[in-house]
């Protein structure tokens, strides 16, 4: 488990998918997150996914995982994406893939976005001893 866990903290980014049960995510998908470190989500560029039976608990997403992503910290990006049976179905309906195109699209960003914004760097813009140096013999 300490390795798994450890693999999702140093990750550039999150796919978080659980299947819906009973209108909410699994236990043991929330049981995995229980179990993370204060701050191990913080700033973390996250896709929340999930399947289902129906498109009627596509909800779950917005009601029980993104505010629980909200407490741990983590940057959800704005598109969810559910799969529900008819999606698989070969209906020829592009949706499912154009939720999934979408919410990869804002997921890469956040985490380009993330890796740009880093630490500063207290030397970036350090004058150089030489130039110190020549300030002080005039």
């Amino acid at each position: 488990m300490r390795a798994v866990i450890d693999r999702a903290a140093k990750s550039d980014g999150l796919i978080a998918v659980t299947p819906i049960f009973n209108a909410s995510y699994s236990g043991l998908y929330k049981s995995f997150f229980d179990v993370l470190e204060r701050g191990t989500l913080d700033g973390m560029p996250t896709l929340l996914g999930a399947t289902g039976g129906t498109g009627r608990h596509s909800l779950a997403l917005e009601h029980a995982a993104r505010p629980m992503f909200a407490y741990l910290r983590a940057a959800t990006v704005p598109t969810a994406v559910y799969a529900a049976s008819e999606d698989w179905a070969g209906s020829g309906d592009q949706g499912l893939a154009q939720r999934i195109e979408r919410a990869a699209g804002e997921l890469a960003a956040a985490m380009i976005a993330r890796e740009n914004v880093g630490p500063a760097d207290p030397f970036a813009n350090s004058v150089p001893f030489e130039e110190l140096l020549s300030r002080q013999a005039h």
